[in-house]
Parts: structure tokens; sequence; C-alpha cells
């Protein structure tokens, strides 16, 4: 599950990064940029708590 969502993350910060080189679609970019934040705060949280 922690290896999923560090897909997730990665895939989300590599959308935001060509939504705001590419396009600058507004608000759309900086969901997908807190969505990849959250994502990788998760992992890291579920990440400590099992060990």
């Amino acid at each position: 599950m922690g290896n999923l969502l560090y897909i997730v993350a990665v895939i989300l910060v590599l959308f935001w990064a060509i939504g705001f080189f590419a396009y600058s679609v507004g608000a759309v970019i900086h969901i997908l940029l807190v969505l990849a934040i959250v994502s990788v705060l998760l992992r890291v949280i579920s990440g400590n708590s099992t060990r």
C-alpha cells in the first residue's frame, strides 16, 4: 500500500509540473500539488506507524 501511495504521489507531481509549465490551468494545478503532498504525508505517517 505504501508503494502505491508513493507512485500516486509521483504521478500527481508530474501532472502538476506538466500543467504548471505547459497549460497553466489555474486551480487544478494546485489541487494536484496538494493531493501529491497529502499522498506523500500519508505514506510517511503509515510507514512510521508500522515499524
